[in-house]
């Protein structure tokens, strides 16, 4: 038995997706490194404001939304505290661990990367005000 080819249009979406999403992903490296970050700290920084329900995380909490291994992220987050970009925090309910939060630097930072973000969004139409 053959498998059904997909229609033609199919793969014109698909593909036009895909071109618009890493043509959005380009524009944040580049916006991220004029503000004097890695694409990779900015994505952190993000995950950390972004994580539901709070504005702290785990190191390994960190790692599944970078979709790193947990050694990478440690490394990550070890460059960015050195920037000053964000800060950990003992645990109040557990000493043997750790919340990493952002810095009052990183926060500004991230304030100013999110609405250049949210205004390309929004002037390329994938995201309504």
């Amino acid at each position: 038995m053959t498998k059904k080819m997909m229609d033609k249009a199919v793969y014109e979406q698909l593909a036009d997706f895909r071109y618009r999403l890493r043509k959005f992903i380009h524009f944040s490296e580049q916006a991220a490194r004029r503000n004097g970050l890695t694409p990779q700290s900015h994505q952190l920084l993000l995950a950390i404001m972004g994580y539901p329900g709070r504005d702290y995380v785990t190191p390994t909490e960190l790692a599944e939304r970078l979709q790193l291994t947990h050694h990478a992220c440690v490394g990550l987050i070890d460059r960015c505290e050195r920037q000053g970009l964000v800060e950990r925090k003992p645990n109040p309910e557990d000493g043997r661990s750790i919340y990493i939060h952002l810095s009052p630097e990183g926060r500004r930072l991230l304030e100013t990367l999110s609405e250049i973000h949210w205004e390309e969004l929004n002037r390329i139409g994938l995201w309504n005000k």
